[in-house]
């Protein structure tokens, strides 16, 4: 897939980290992906942002102390109006969990908590736009709800935020739905009822492309990370579920290794 300038409305436009560890985690990242990272200055907290071949890929910020919620990558959908997405949430069975809040010059963000209990950002472009590549190596390739209730999920993001559904499968061994727009998918929701420990809950998931996902796993382990489920392939690629050195977890992408 090229650069891009915008999302379309709904669809993924940003990740984020949220992290015990910002040097820590920048320099893995870094050398992981070949990322280079820069402080957006006190102004903004901190808030590191990451660049591929100088095209913004992800953020990060420190994690806050006592919050709970560190170490993890934090999905966002874009919207042209988050005040009025955060209405639309609680009056879809979602919970706001961060108001809707001014980035200055940047643009404008908020949390939520849908149905089934994945955590979703939501951002109104201003001047930062998004990520500007995707599917490249070392950049964001796919996104999609691991959720516990699937049947809550669907509808919620179909009415907040205009998903056009597409059922890839519906048996009882493996549920998946896309969110496609014009005509083209863009983001996932899984049924896990039955795949994840009860402990586990609903949850958000980014991808990121890489050209040879077994190196790139080797790669990883190197820098400190781990590997949480080995690579295996798929029909849409040879993929790994890992984590940074700081136990935040994610999946990487690559094609199918010839022969």
């Amino acid at each position: 897939m090229p650069t891009r300038e915008s999302a379309p409305i709904g669809a993924p436009c940003w990740i984020d980290l949220q992290t015990s560890d910002p040097e820590r985690a920048a320099a893995f990242y870094d050398a992981m992906f070949d990322w280079t990272h820069e402080s957006s200055g006190e102004e903004y907290g901190g808030y590191v942002m990451f660049f591929s071949d100088g095209k913004p890929v992800a953020g990060m910020m420190a994690g806050q102390s006592g919050n709970p919620y560190v170490n993890i990558w934090t999905t966002y959908l874009a919207t042209a109006d988050a005040d009025a997405t955060a209405k639309a949430v609680t009056e879809s069975g979602g919970q706001v969990m961060m108001e809707p809040m001014t980035v200055p010059e940047q643009g404008r963000m908020a949390m939520f908590l849908d149905p089934s209990g994945g955590v979703v950002g939501v951002w109104q472009p201003a001047e930062h736009k998004g990520f500007g590549v995707m599917g490249e190596h070392g950049a964001p390739a796919w996104f999609e709800l691991v959720s516990k209730n699937y049947d809550a999920a669907l509808p919620f993001y179909r009415d907040v935020f205009g998903w056009n559904l597409a059922t890839l499968s519906d048996t009882g061994e493996f549920r998946y739905t896309t969110g496609r727009f014009d005509g083209e998918d863009l983001a996932g929701i899984f049924d896990a009822s039955t795949a994840m420990p009860a402990d586990v809950p609903s949850h958000w998931q980014m991808f990121v492309a890489v050209d040879d996902t077994d190196a790139a796993v080797a790669r990883l382990t190197e820098l400190g990370g781990t590997v949480l489920r080995e690579p295996w392939d798929s029909e849409h690629g040879r993929m790994a579920n890992v984590a940074d050195p700081n136990g935040a977890q994610f999946m990487i992408s690559g094609p199918v290794a010839a022969g």
